[in-house]
């Protein structure tokens, strides 16, 4: 008996020292470092986020982590600079590093400007993989706020095909730049595919808004009266763009579009067909070419550009009040460079930094 009470107390102690001296760390897909600015100014406070994804859930795990900042652990979740400079700044967790973010503390004298990322996601109604980047979207949308989705559907306006979507836009003369054929495929910035599962690689969609400014900032104000669009969209000029063969697109869109949607995966329920299905930022007409129209006049620093329209609600439109406008603008290459989303009566600001 006293033998047993013995081996019964060391066990005891056993379990309390391991509870004490150990914890146990939540499985772990990926880790994202979010700072609220990747640009402020001197003596500024940049404070970060940390999330993990797992299982194509994101949880916050900011206390938990560890940040590092040009390779030096920092107490908390915040940074400031003194001096003007760019630092490296990356998350450790459960032994899972995030993607590195440049950060860039200045004097005031440049102009900097909120950095977006344009996610265009070539969707269709019967297209049963689909589903996956749209619930990669809703997914990103919760890692930050500088996300701006376009849903392109496609292939057909065929009613007698299977591969026949109300919504279908040709955008043929922009798939024919990319590389990737079939369907779904998400592309961020225009020209960079967003890897699948796009589900699990929310990071590089995220490193898209933080690092090297745009040096290039979008405002856009809109009214829509009855029948008729009034739209004027205003790029400013961080650095000199001239000669830079800059083209700047914009885009109708229409929110709350209700129609089945033919799923293979295993989210939205999982079935085969979910009924009722709500598709957002459905593409509804391009404003300018499909590829842009060249930005003129002073591209210089601190000048601005104002492109104006006046157009008619496109005739595909089923409700003028779930419109939005999308502005972005491109480089020679085809890149967007920045953009930003608009809803109806919206009178943006530039988002300078």
């Amino acid at each position: 008996m006293k033998r047993f009470i013995l081996l019964f107390a060391f066990i005891s102690a056993l379990l309390s020292s391991c509870s004490s001296d150990y914890t146990i760390l939540k499985s772990v897909g990926s880790v994202i470092l979010k700072p609220d600015s990747s640009v402020k100014l001197i003596d500024g406070t940049i404070t970060f986020t940390v999330s993990s994804v797992t299982n194509n859930e994101s949880e916050d795990i900011t206390q938990e982590a560890v940040i590092y900042i040009d390779g030096e652990p920092i107490t908390g979740n915040t940074f400031s600079s003194a001096t003007v400079g760019t630092f490296e700044a990356k998350a450790i967790y459960a032994g899972l590093e995030s993607d590195p973010v440049v950060l860039t503390f200045h004097d005031g004298t440049e102009i900097n400007f909120e950095k977006r990322v344009l996610i265009e996601d070539y969707t269709g109604t019967w297209c049963g993989y689909c589903p996956r980047v749209a619930h990669a979207i809703e997914l990103l949308k919760e890692e930050t706020d500088n996300a701006v989705a376009v849903a392109i559907h496609r292939p057909t306006s065929n009613e007698a095909s299977l591969n026949y979507d109300p919504y279908n836009y040709d955008a043929s003369e922009l798939e024919a730049l990319l590389s990737t054929v079939g369907y779904p495929k998400g592309y961020l910035n225009r020209m960079t595919l967003w890897q699948s599962p796009e589900p699990n690689n929310l990071s590089q969609a995220v490193g898209l808004t933080q690092g090297l400014n745009p040096k290039l900032g979008i405002a856009i104000t809109s009214v829509v009266e009855e029948t008729t669009i009034n739209l004027d969209v205003n790029v400013k000029f961080g650095k000199d763009f001239t000669g830079s063969g800059i083209k700047l697109v914009v885009y109708v869109l229409e929110n709350g579009l209700i129609y089945d949607q033919v799923n293979y995966t295993s989210y939205y329920g999982g079935d085969h067909i979910v009924h009722g299905f709500e598709h957002n930022h459905v593409l509804r007409e391009c404003l300018t070419p499909l590829l842009g129209e060249a930005v003129t006049g002073d591209m210089t620093i601190a000048n601005t550009f104002t492109k104006s329209f006046n157009v008619p609600v496109p005739a595909n439109v089923e409700n003028a009040a779930n419109l939005e406008f999308v502005a972005f603008v491109t480089d020679a290459d085809g890149n967007a460079l920045n953009v930003r989303s608009n809803h109806p009566g919206e009178d943006q600001v530039f988002e300078e930094l």
